[in-house]
């Protein structure tokens, strides 16, 4: 049987097929998406308390890399086999760079629940992943506009990425468990950690809703993207298993690198595209994110990496 959460997210994706008037009110859903943020970066800084070395730092740097590379590897795909315009194409591309919270939080919980081993800055690779490819696209656009050539330019990528709700979240989640430790959170333990397989139930529920939502009718006009959407996630997980492989990574760490170089962000991505790049069409993102590669990765994906890895 696949883990408990996978079954919220089946039945909010069956729920929203029907047409039921299901719903988590708006408020529900912004709450749970902070909360699972921030318990995911105080997971990684408890772990990470007292543990922080030279080799771990080394690891981060090559996990960003990795975060550099997707996005290009993507973008000429976007531009010359999917046929997107160069604005789609890096709004998709800075998309499938960057990664999804949600599918991590799945895959922690699967590995945890396996008893995998995981490392303690296993949380810090949704930052270093995110944040990179976000910048390089921008980066990219503004370049191609003229704009970034001017430090005025390059300072406004920076603090749009880093400043936003994801980075924030984790981030601090994660100063916040390194400098405490599990003995000073351990006030507020039982709600904070203790809860998070709930919230994170109740997170895929919704997220079911919204898949539905977005694949209902299907636009069958952009089939390249979505047989993209459909293929990536198989082809961008063996970029993580390779990275993982080079760093001796445990199982479990494995695993959750595998599926983040998979997923494709539906949260922090579309917020910064859309203030950056107009032009771009947010829907197809999340068409292809959201409505595709989401339960894609869910459903199918995360079994089959096991599998791939042999646990």
């Amino acid at each position: 049987m696949p883990d408990i959460v996978i079954a919220f997210f089946a039945l909010g994706l069956c729920a929203g097929l029907v047409k039921s008037d299901l719903k988590l009110p708006s408020p529900t859903y912004d709450t749970l998406a902070i909360l699972l943020m921030l318990v995911l970066g105080l997971k990684g800084g408890m772990a990470l308390h007292g543990h922080v070395t030279g080799a771990i730092v080394v690891e981060l740097l090559v996990v960003a890399a990795l975060g550099v590379a997707l996005p290009l590897l993507c973008y000429p795909v976007l531009r010359r086999l999917v046929r997107l315009d160069r604005p789609n194409a890096l709004s998709i591309a800075a998309h499938y760079g960057s990664v999804s919270a949600g599918t991590f939080a799945v895959a922690l919980a699967l590995a945890e629940h396996d008893g995998l081993a995981v490392s303690p800055q296993t949380t810090l690779y949704l930052v270093m992943l995110e944040l990179p490819a976000i910048v390089v696209m921008l980066w990219l656009h503004h370049r191609r506009q003229g704009g970034a050539s001017s430090s005025h330019g390059g300072m406004a990528i920076w603090r749009e990425a880093l400043t936003s709700r994801g980075v924030v979240l984790l981030g601090g989640g994660v100063l916040i468990g390194a400098l405490y430790g599990p003995q000073g959170m351990a006030p507020i333990a039982p709600v904070m950690l203790g809860g998070f397989k709930a919230m994170l139930a109740i997170f895929l529920l919704e997220m079911g809703l919204c898949t539905a939502r977005v694949c209902r009718p299907l636009p069958l006009q952009h089939w390249r993207l979505m047989v993209f959407a459909a293929v990536a996630p198989f082809v961008l997980a063996w970029a993580g298993i390779a990275v993982a492989t080079v760093l001796g990574l445990p199982p479990g760490t494995t695993l959750v690198l595998a599926a983040l170089t998979a997923s494709a962000s539906y949260i922090a991505a579309p917020a910064a595209i859309r203030a950056a790049i107009p032009q771009a069409d947010i829907g197809l993102a999340m068409l292809a994110a959201l409505g595709i590669t989401f339960p894609v990765n869910v459903l199918l994906g995360l079994p089959l990496y096991r599998h791939w890895l042999g646990v």
